[in-house]
């Protein structure tokens, strides 16, 4: 069993930076892809980035690509998310999930956060 905790929300005017981080508890987490995904009020659940278990792969939605970047440290456990040119459409509650499989499908992932709120001011 994998447990997962997001923290570094908050709010932000555009254009500023912000970091998420995902620690996590459970010895398999290094061999555990993540993912980051955000929901905002009345919309889907969308995908942000995910990272693969050694971190040598990495995928992007468009929407944030060139702005954030998900990284990891394996020692410490945690799944980091930087996310630079933020915008009011990055407004969203951010969930960081694991799974064994590399996946930019939410719906794949079976362990989750309870979700961190990012809120842009413009």
């Amino acid at each position: 069993q994998v447990h997962m905790v997001e923290s570094g929300g908050g709010l932000v005017q555009a254009g500023g930076s912000l970091r998420l981080s995902c620690a996590a508890s459970g010895r398999a987490f290094s061999s555990l892809a993540v993912g980051w995904f955000r929901q905002a009020p009345g919309k889907e659940r969308e995908f942000v980035a995910s990272i693969s278990w050694s971190g040598r792969g990495t995928y992007y939605a468009d929407s944030v690509k060139g702005r954030f970047t998900i990284s990891r440290d394996n020692a410490k456990n945690t799944v980091y998310l930087q996310m630079n040119s933020l915008k009011p459409e990055d407004t969203a509650v951010y969930y960081c999930a694991a799974d064994r499989n590399y996946s930019q499908v939410g719906a794949t992932y079976d362990y989750w956060g309870q979700g961190t709120q990012v809120t842009v001011s413009s």
